[in-house]
């Protein structure tokens, strides 16, 4: 799919993946409609882009309310007329281990990356049919391979997995293209804002696996899968080897993986 000239809805837009994304696609000619639940951080991202030369508008809208999400993105398709790509990359995190970790904590990052991606989704569907366009689905290593002490973050995009490689099945017919991306561990700041097991910010340290990837690279990595239609991005190194020895050895990831995070949570 050729980019320019096409309309981008993307989700989490005022994060730090999400801007890198709005910005990365605008400078190649998309337009770009921008969903948060900050309004003040989307009106003064909006008027940067603008600046820029992007055409940019946005709504404000909590992603897990489907009927928020059928209204803002109603408006922004009707703004465009139309929407081409979706974007769903709102997302949070949570440190702590499942025993310590309250159910509400673990039923918020379930609605806000699973269902917020599954709401945005069913409003955005008529429009991306339309288009033959293409939804983009932001995930990770965790949607494929266990983490340490993030059951419920790994449970979320494990269900992404599940959810849109079974949507890509309903939709061959339609056109429409669904690309899941695993970016590996990125400079984004999420894991700075990851809750605790009783939802407040986690002050747990945290551990990274080989290069902490800028999200500027990430999104020009998506934006060539998306012309190029791929079905799947595994992005880091580190992820790649994950996805291939969490399946043919997985009690040999599962040992090396706990030697690396289980500091995070166990003391020596």
């Amino acid at each position: 799919m050729e980019i320019s000239g096409k309309t981008v809805l993307i989700t989490g837009a005022t994060g730090g993946m999400g801007r890198a994304f709005c910005r990365a696609l605008g400078e190649v000619g998309a337009a770009i409609a921008m969903l948060d639940v900050d309004e003040n951080s989307l009106r003064d991202f909006a008027e940067e882009l603008t600046a820029s030369g992007i055409k940019t508008a946005f709504a404000s809208c909590d992603i897990r309310d489907a009927a928020a999400c059928q209204i803002a993105i109603e408006q922004l398709a009707a703004h465009f007329g139309g929407i081409d790509i979706l974007m769903n990359n709102a997302g949070i995190t949570h440190r702590s281990l499942f025993s310590e970790t309250q159910i509400e904590v673990l039923e918020k990052v379930m609605a806000v990356n699973y269902f917020g991606a599954v709401n945005c989704t069913k409003a955005a569907l008529p429009y991306l049919r339309q288009s033959k366009g293409t939804i983009v689905v932001t995930s990770s290593i965790a949607g494929f391979t266990p983490l340490l002490g993030r059951t419920g973050y790994s449970a979320s995009k494990y269900a992404l997995h599940g959810f849109f490689e079974s949507l890509r099945t309903e939709l061959i017919d339609d056109g429409v293209k669904i690309l899941l991306v695993c970016p590996g561990f990125t400079a984004t700041g999420i894991e700075n804002r990851a809750l605790s097991g009783d939802g407040s910010i986690t002050k747990r340290q945290w551990s990274t696996t080989g290069k902490i990837h800028q999200p500027a690279d990430v999104a020009n990595a998506i934006i060539n899968g998306i012309r190029k239609e791929k079905r799947l991005l595994v992005l880091s190194t580190v992820g790649k080897l994950a996805y291939w020895i969490g399946r043919l050895f997985p009690k040999f990831y599962e040992r090396e993986m706990r030697k690396k995070l289980r500091h995070e949570f166990f003391p020596p």
